[in-house]
C-alpha cells in the first residue's frame, strides 16, 4: 500500500497562514469535511491549494476528531446567514518536509491544474494528485529548516465519527453521519488501495493479465463532461498509459449511470482497459444493456443497518462481488 498525495485548498490567507504556523490541517463539520477526514490517512501526503498556488509539502502524522471544537483554537467559527455554524473539528497533525509557493502554471501540477480549471474552482475541500505530481513536488523548492511552532491545547478530548446506514436513524453530525456517496468512494478508494485486494479485484473484472503493483488507485478526477469517482492508474506508465474506470452508486445503479461511464470510456479511448460500476444493486435494464462495462455488486457486512459505525469498521467489512447476468 503506496502513501497518497493530496491538495487541500483554503478558502482565506488567514486560514492558510495558521496551517503554516502550528502544521495543522482542519477540516469543517460538514459533509466535505468529513469526507477529506477520512479520505487522507496518516503517512499520506499533503499540500495547501491557495490563489491558485501551491504550498508546501507535508506528511501526516497523525489524524483527531476533537469534542467541542468550536472553542478551540487557531481557526475562528464561521456563522452564516442560514444559521449554520462551521467549526473544525478534524484535524490532520504534520510534519513539514519541504517548503515552498508556487504557481498552479508549472507543468510540474498539470495533473493538479486540470483537475481545479474542469471542477470550475474550491468546490471541494480536498483531491487526490497521482504519484508523479508527489514526486514533483518532493524536488521543488528547499528543505523545511524553520523551527516548527506546535498548538498547545490544555485539554484534548478525541471522537470517532459513526455512519448509519439508514439515513434516517441517529444522526447527530459531526458524531454520527448518513453512509453518503463520498464516504463509500474514499471506503472503496482505500479498499482497492490495498494491494492484495486490488489484485483481486483486477481477477473478478478480467484483467488479471495486469500487475497491481504498477497501479495507483485515485479519487477523483474531473473530465469535462463530469468526474471519475474512482481511477485506477498506471504509477509509471510507458508508451501508454493503462488506465481502469469506476464509477460509485450508493443505491442502485440505472441506464444513465451507464450511459455516463461508457462516455468516459470513449473519451480515454484505447487506454482504458476496463470500466467497472460499483453499485448496491442494478436495474433491470441496466442488467441488459451493460455489455463490456463490468458490473461489481459491493456489500456491507454488518447486522443491524440502524447502528453507528467507524469508517475503520466499514472499511473491514466491506465486500465486492462481480455481477454476471
Amino acid at each position: 500500500m503506496r502513501p497518497s498525495y493530496f491538495v487541500v485548498a483554503l478558502s482565506n490567507r488567514e486560514n492558510l497562514d495558521l496551517c503554516e504556523k502550528y502544521a495543522l490541517a482542519g477540516f469543517p463539520n460538514s459533509i466535505n469535511g468529513l469526507w477529506a477526514f477520512v479520505d487522507i490517512k496518516e503517512k499520506d501526503f499533503i499540500s495547501f491549494l491557495y490563489a491558485a498556488r501551491l504550498k508546501n509539502l507535508y506528511k501526516v502524522i497523525r489524524k483527531k476528531a476533537l469534542l467541542e471544537a468550536e472553542k478551540l483554537p487557531p481557526w475562528k467559527s464561521l456563522k452564516f446567514r442560514s444559521g449554520r455554524t462551521y467549526f473544525f473539528p478534524f484535524r490532520l497533525e504534520l510534519e513539514p518536509l519541504r517548503k515552498f509557493e508556487e504557481s498552479l502554471i508549472r507543468t510540474e501540477f498539470a495533473y493538479i491544474a486540470e483537475n481545479l480549471l474542469l471542477r470550475g474552482g474550491y468546490a471541494k475541500t480536498h483531491f487526490q494528485a497521482d504519484q508523479t505530481t508527489l514526486q514533483n513536488v518532493s524536488q521543488i523548492g528547499e528543505l523545511y529548516k524553520d523551527n516548527q511552532q506546535k498548538l498547545l491545547l490544555k485539554e484534548e478530548r478525541f471522537f470517532t465519527p459513526l455512519f448509519v446506514i439508514k439515513k434516517e436513524k441517529k444522526l447527530k453530525p459531526p458524531y454520527i453521519w448518513p453512509f453518503h456517496e463520498t464516504i463509500l468512494q474514499a471506503l472503496l478508494r482505500h479498499y482497492l488501495n490495498d494491494f492484495a485486494k486490488l489484485k483481486e479485484f483486477l481477477n473478478e473484472i478480467e484483467v488479471n493479465e495486469y500487475n497491481p503493483l504498477d497501479f495507483e488507485v485515485l479519487g477523483e478526477k474531473a473530465l469535462p463532461q463530469g468526474h471519475i469517482d474512482i481511477l485506477i492508474k498506471e504509477a509509471v506508465p510507458i508508451g501508454r498509459a493503462k488506465k481502469i474506470l469506476i464509477e460509485v452508486k450508493l443505491g442502485q445503479a440505472g441506464l444513465g449511470d451507464l450511459v455516463q461511464l461508457r462516455n468516459y470510456q470513449i473519451e480515454f479511448g484505447a487506454e482504458c482497459i476496463a470500466a467497472c460500476l460499483i453499485a448496491k444493486n442494478f436495474s433491470h435494464d441496466l442488467l441488459l444493456k451493460h455489455e463490456d462495462i463490468k458490473l461489481v455488486k459491493y456489500h456491507l457486512e454488518i447486522e443491524n443497518e440502524e447502528q453507528p459505525f467507524s469508517f475503520d469498521y466499514l472499511l473491514k467489512n466491506v465486500i465486492l462481488e462481480r455481477v454476471i447476468p
